[in-house]
């Protein structure tokens, strides 16, 4: 468990009325990626895969470094990918072997609908 030096007991993520700095107003589009990140953790915990609190203990246990490395859906789908894993929906070799068959579809979907 990684403590928050400033606030004693308080575990990284637990801001407790701490400054959290400006929040980003602007406006994007959502990338197809992330809609799909969206749509899959709607429908998985639709099906009893996993609950809010499955995915946030994966969220709190990434730690701050990898936690602030990566983006809003990135971390979404880490945590997917997790409780799938530990619900015993697909094992990590089996993930591994499918990422790398989509892998090997291109780095765009441009390539990957070429062929």
């Amino acid at each position: 468990m990684t403590q928050d030096d400033t606030s004693p007991g308080h575990r990284w993520h637990d801001m407790g009325g701490t400054s959290a700095g400006p929040v980003p107003d602007a406006s994007h589009d959502f990338a197809l990626w992330e809609k799909r990140v969206d749509a899959l953790m709607v429908l998985c915990s639709g099906k009893g895969l996993f609950t809010v609190d499955g995915l946030r203990r994966v969220l709190e246990d990434m730690g701050p470094e990898t936690f602030a490395s990566r983006s809003y859906y990135d971390r979404w789908i880490a945590a997917i990918c997790q409780n799938l894993i530990e619900s015993g929906s697909f094992t990590t070799a089996e993930l591994a072997e499918r990422m790398a068959e989509v892998a090997q579809r291109g780095q765009t979907y441009a390539d990957a609908t070429a062929r």
